[in-house]
């Protein structure tokens, strides 16, 4: 069996080992988090528009914070992530908070095991897809959760910043899918200086291969918005030009560094 072909487990232990440095990382921010902070950003809330009422599906949703920021904002959410500790504080966090938020611990894939219903909203965002081996049962799960009318919302990092090397210097690797990227990364994306190595296995998607899966599985994009910067700042080397707004500093604005879609069920 080739290594890849056990990517779930290895990537679930991964995500398990982050998530208690996570959690507790100045990158999340837990305390501001419960005292009231929306973690959502203004990316996808542009897109979003008003939640109130709305039933929202949330794909990786790791420890939930933006599944609950959707309760917060007044909406019937639901949180899914691969990560069984990672569920487990994103129901604690719920608790926490008095939001109710439901969460449910399932890969994308298997959803279908656990819910059997339709949503107004589907909402994936930042880090999401490069865990996936199959963007064309990706974008039919969604096709599946999503009321006719529906409306998904998918914000993620650009495949030209996967091409890169850790520190921005040169392209190591395909902007196309290719074969499984088995590394182990040091450190995390909240903690860069983290004490812990995790094995993972991702792969990179280009834009059109995201798109074209999605009108095939009966979506209909109706904004397709590139951004000169990450909300996040979660890169090596990166400079905050303007408050919450994250570039590489030796690269400035001349490449993409996340994209956002929004589509309708047909």
């Amino acid at each position: 069996m080739k290594k890849e072909d056990d990517y779930l487990a290895i990537n679930k232990k991964a995500w398990n080992d982050k998530t208690e440095v996570h959690a507790g990382s100045e990158f999340y921010d837990t305390p501001s988090f419960l005292a009231g902070r929306n973690t959502l950003n203004e990316i996808e809330l542009a897109l979003l528009g008003d939640v109130t009422g709305k039933k929202i599906l949330h794909l990786q949703c790791h420890f939930g914070q933006d599944t609950i920021s959707f309760t917060r904002m007044g909406a019937q959410a639901t949180g899914v992530d691969l990560s069984d500790k990672a569920i487990d504080t994103a129901r604690d966090l719920s608790v926490q908070t008095e939001a109710h938020t439901r969460f449910i611990c399932s890969d994308v894939y298997s959803l279908h095991e656990h819910l059997n219903e339709e949503f107004d909203i589907i909402f994936t965002s930042y880090g999401t897809i490069g865990w996936l081996p199959d963007l064309e049962k990706w974008a039919w799960t969604i096709s599946k959760f999503l009321k006719p009318g529906g409306t998904f919302v998918f914000a993620e990092f650009h495949p030209v910043v996967w091409m890169y090397d850790p520190n921005f210097e040169k392209a190591s690797y395909r902007y196309f899918k290719s074969d499984a990227i088995i590394e182990t990364e040091l450190g995390t994306y909240a903690d860069l200086t983290a004490p812990a190595e995790y094995e993972t296995i991702t792969w990179n998607h280009s834009i059109s291969e995201v798109v074209n899966n999605l009108i095939e599985a009966g979506l209909e994009i109706n904004t397709l918005n590139e951004y000169d910067y990450s909300p996040y700042n979660c890169f090596r080397g990166t400079v905050e030009f303007e408050p919450g707004k994250f570039r590489i500093a030796h690269l400035g604005d001349k490449i993409p560094m996340v994209y956002a879609i929004k589509a309708t069920k047909k």
